[in-house]
């Protein structure tokens, strides 16, 4: 009852706030304040609105909000958003553009689950579907699964990944980003020894800790830093009486919104300050600047206990997947049996969350592919986000990640035989 109990505080105090958001809106908007020439009035209005938005928003999962694809023909082509697989703590979604013939370009987007749901990807997934199919890893907010369902931990999440490349087929192209590149990898190379001819044609690994010791960062050294005892005692609660997983644990999304927020507090404090004087002055709009990031930042999913805690105790603590030692359902996962994948690494120069040389140490481990299937590039002045998501992504990186897909479209060659050295 102590993590249910904790679990529901923090949601009474999100909704206690919202609360406060739209009291103060409609007090200082009601007409008969107009009466009173005092622009607190107006201050007023513009904190409640404000405050009512950003604790709304925690608890919404945001839209894709896609807009219309232009076609070789030169016309609109409305975009669909298909469930290819349903599964219980997550799905594959298609995003259909009616009217147009399916794109040669098969790409699956393994979106992370690190408290953000996959729309966090929505800019890339725009970018990406005038030339693509694409492909998406919808997961679930733990919080609306019952406890029913099961565990959910890295393990399983590996063999979604697996389940889902196989439904797709071989004539695909693998991007991860962030979170899911180790996990990413592990599934290839599952696929290279369980299922060789499902393996996708290439894969791109995104900013992912490969390796979270080849230059660790405050992110990724944080499991370093606490034992897994502390780490369960002051993060895991269960889901409250509110939702569907009642009972389950997780790592909820309001903690670790907290977190996210406390490591870059003054800017946030500022970024609200001034979008508080926006609005008491009519300059803010429903889509400006700051509602579109602070959307999507502000809506988080709780994570399955299980999945967080093996996370830090087997992928940064362990470093599994860094000294290939990683495992699903008591099968190892030998990186070395990829040799047919061509795998693509990109870092960006001024990534505080996964520095340059965590994600291009998956190219080490890749002994059994050629030289000639490895590639990484580093984006110089680029951060996180921007090498995903923003104007990097778009000027540098993303027809660098096309120009790699085109060069390994074709059917995979057999590696040649060794030679045996005679005796």
């Amino acid at each position: 009852m102590r993590l249910m109990a904790t679990y529901d505080l923090m949601e009474a105090i999100r909704n206690t706030n919202q609360w406060m958001g739209a009291s103060a809106l409609a007090v200082a908007s009601y007409p008969g304040m107009s009466v009173i020439p005092n622009p607190m009035m107006d201050m007023m209005a513009a904190w409640g609105e404000v405050t009512e938005r950003s604790f709304a928003r925690m608890v919404a999962k945001p839209d894709w909000h896609l807009e219309n694809v232009v076609g070789e023909d030169g016309r609109d082509h409305p975009v669909d958003i298909d469930i290819e697989v349903a599964a219980p703590f997550g799905d594959l979604i298609h995003f259909a553009v009616q009217g147009r013939a399916p794109k040669k370009r098969r790409v699956l987007l393994v979106a992370p689950m690190s408290g953000h749901y996959a729309t966090l990807l929505r800019s890339t997934v725009v970018s990406l579907l005038p030339d693509c199919e694409v492909y998406i890893t919808d997961w679930h907010n733990a919080r609306d699964i019952p406890v029913s369902e099961g565990k959910f931990d890295i393990e399983d999440y590996t063999q979604y990944l697996v389940d889902f490349m196989k439904h797709l087929g071989s004539d695909l192209h693998v991007i991860a980003i962030c979170q899911p590149a180790p996990l990413t990898l592990a599934a290839t190379a599952y696929l290279a020894a369980e299922d060789p001819k499902a393996q996708p044609r290439s894969l791109t690994l995104i900013g992912g800790p490969i390796d979270p010791d080849a230059n660790a960062t405050d992110v990724t050294d944080f499991g370093n830093r606490v034992t897994m005892g502390q780490l369960e005692q002051t993060v895991i609660q269960r889901v409250g009486f509110k939702y569907a997983g009642v009972g389950r644990k997780v790592y909820p999304g309001l903690q670790q919104l907290s977190s996210f927020i406390s490591m870059n507090m003054e800017t946030h404090a500022k970024a609200f300050q001034d979008q508080i004087m926006r609005v008491s002055k009519g300059e803010a709009g429903e889509h400006d600047r700051h509602n579109k990031f602070y959307d999507e930042y502000l809506a988080v999913m709780d994570m399955t206990a299980e999945f967080y805690l093996s996370t830090v105790d087997r992928i940064f603590k362990g470093r599994e997947i860094a000294e290939n030692k990683f495992t699903v359902n008591g099968t190892p996962v030998d990186i070395s049996k990829i040799t047919s994948v061509a795998v693509k690494t990109v870092e960006g120069a001024k990534d505080d969350i996964s520095a340059p040389g965590q994600c291009v140490a998956a190219l080490d481990l890749l002994t059994g592919l050629p030289d000639d299937k490895k590639a990484a590039h580093l984006e110089p002045d680029a951060g996180h986000y921007g090498i995903f998501a923003g104007k990097s992504w778009r000027n540098n990186i993303r027809p660098l990640v096309l120009e790699f897909i085109d060069a390994n479209s074709g059917a995979p060659k057999k590696p040649a035989p060794k030679s045996k050295k005679k005796a």
